[in-house]
């Protein structure tokens, strides 16, 4: 089976071709506010190796809105012209390690933070959207967990840095783990859209 498996999802892109057990592509692409344009090259290359998609697998987030849209709506365009299964997976399920479980935090904004508990590529809690307080908590009870995170944060100081990527989206969806969503995809949100209301004259 072909794999094609795309992660847009943090400002480090990848993308990753899985045949069968060779890995044909695996490539990354540094894209804060332009993934769309980076994508399209790595995605040629991957179409001339493979010649046809199987299955498509996106990372679904949580992480860059724009970022995420931009894969599902490449994704879906190349499984309308291909006929290809599309499939997405967490993103916090897949980060470039090689670790059976761990836990995935990142910063959420607005003072919250988002907390997955993983296992063996799949989500076993989570991603949820907590506070600070909440994130400790959810952290201290599983001790000895690994901590990974894409950035930095200083309410975690022993968080790994690790991103994301589309290696183990492709490997992960092969062998049919940690799919979470497939056909019409959306990212995975972790708290209802803001919308600022016009104010009252």
């Amino acid at each position: 089976m072909k794999v094609l498996a795309i992660d847009t999802s943090t400002s480090h892109g990848s993308v990753a071709l899985l045949d069968g057990g060779r890995v044909l592509l695996n490539e990354a692409c540094i894209s804060d506010r332009n993934h769309g344009c980076a994508l399209v090259p790595l995605i040629e290359r991957a179409r001339d190796l493979a010649g046809r998609f199987d299955c498509i697998a996106i990372g679904l987030g949580p992480g860059s809105y724009a970022g995420v849209r931009i894969a599902i709506a490449t994704a879906m365009g190349l499984a309308m012209a291909t006929g290809a299964r599309l499939v997405g997976i967490p993103s916090v399920a897949a980060w470039e390690c090689d670790l059976d479980h761990h836990i995935a935090i990142g910063d959420a904004r607005r003072e919250t933070f988002y907390f997955t508990k993983v296992e063996r590529g799949t989500c076993t809690e989570g991603p949820l959207l907590t506070d600070a307080a909440g994130l400790l908590a959810r952290i201290a009870a599983l001790p000895g967990w690994p901590v990974l995170s894409a950035e930095a944060l200083d309410l975690a100081p022993q968080a790994i840095i690790a991103r994301p990527n589309a290696l183990t989206i492709a490997r992960l969806a092969a062998e049919g783990r940690g799919i979470c969503a497939e056909g019409d995809l959306e990212p995975l949100y972790l708290r209802e859209p803001h919308i600022t209301q016009p104010k009252v004259r």
